[in-house]
């Protein structure tokens, strides 16, 4: 069997391991060839890959990035690859193609599929969203890096007297804030799935600095934002890739506070420092997993579907669940969370 493998979207801690997964598993367990396509579909599209041996995924279980690149394509572009699945399949001798990715990847998946495209998918996303899987590689990274910047800053805050507002990835799920500001012992917690008061918060550092504790740490998803008249803020326009820009809610938000308290405020925004960097011992670790079952997968010819953790077993899925809804944080777990502030 020649495989294909490419990994698509925003980069993600655990996308080598994947690849490292596959070629063992295809090389030493099946005999298999393996060839992977640079910078994401770009790749599948231009005729951009490469051969990958035992020696090319050498020593980069514990590297973050992905040695493939990555990149986001258009919709034009996606549709291009899509009318030309089958013949694609056939040009470069590939017997399944194995796409690294979240939802947009997932999607793109779905289209070659249902095009012809012999597919096994495999689900990465920092942000925990997609709903057929209980846990995603990558996540765990992502909010290790948040924790142990909630725990530095609260240092420097309490030597400052300062509220600091702490802003993490979530376009529109909240996990990452969720479980960060939960283990980092935040004192607000502001997610996209509820919009926030900005009077509440404006109450609970008060309360606070009454009680003789001079500062707050408040940890905010990019994509959370105040309820209709808290404050001004404004929604983003939509990218080339369907995606909206958010304005920057830490940086809002701090001023915001600062003009209310009276008191020095000021925000943190985490970025892309969650994406970088080694995976942990977890994310290695299920992403291995999904690498071995992608490729037992193609071998039974179990096309259109893709990886998911279900409890402690690693299953297979439709591609269509991982694309119908996004998995995003329940009523209950943030009552849970608010029990705590």
């Amino acid at each position: 069997m020649r495989i294909g493998v490419l990994t698509a979207g925003g980069d993600c801690p655990g996308l080598n391991a994947v690849i490292r997964s596959v070629v063992h598993r295809a090389l030493t367990g099946h005999g298999d060839e393996v060839i992977g396509f640079e910078d994401g579909f770009k790749g599948l599209l231009d005729g951009h890959f490469r051969p990958l041996d035992l020696n090319a995924v050498s020593g980069i279980l514990a590297r973050g990035g992905t040695i493939l690149g990555s990149a986001r394509l258009e919709r034009n572009r996606l549709a291009e690859a899509a009318a030309s699945a089958p013949e694609l399949a056939r040009e470069y001798g590939i017997d399944v193609l194995i796409p690294i990715g979240g939802e947009g990847t997932l999607t793109a998946s779905r289209m070659l599929s249902d095009a012809g495209m012999p597919v096994v998918g495999v689900p990465k996303t920092i942000d925990n969203d997609i709903s057929a899987t209980d846990r995603t590689f990558g996540f765990d990274t992502a909010v290790g890096v948040a924790t142990e910047a909630i725990d530095r800053l609260k240092t420097t805050a309490e030597s400052h007297q300062r509220v600091m507002v702490v802003e993490v990835m979530g376009r529109h799920a909240g996990w990452i804030a969720l479980e960060s500001g939960m283990a980092g012992g935040a004192h607000g917690i502001c997610l996209p799935e509820r919009p926030f008061q900005v009077e509440d918060l404006v109450k609970m550092v008060e309360e606070r600095f009454s009680r003789g504790k001079k500062f707050a740490v408040i940890c905010v998803a990019e994509g959370a934002h105040p309820a209709e008249g808290s404050m001004d803020y404004r929604k983003g326009e939509i990218d080339q890739f369907g995606h909206e820009r958010f304005q920057g809610i830490g940086n809002r938000l701090a001023v915001e506070l600062e003009r209310r308290l009276g008191k020095e405020a000021r925000p943190v925004i985490l970025g892309h420092v969650q994406r970088g960097g080694t995976p942990t011992a977890y994310d290695r670790v299920l992403a291995t997993r999904f690498g071995w079952h992608a490729v037992e997968a193609a071998h039974r010819g179990d096309f259109g579907r893709m990886t998911a953790l279900r409890g402690t077993d690693v299953v297979m899925v439709p591609l269509a669940e991982a694309i119908t809804q996004l998995k995003t944080v329940p009523a209950n777990r943030m009552s849970e969370a608010e029990s705590v502030f």
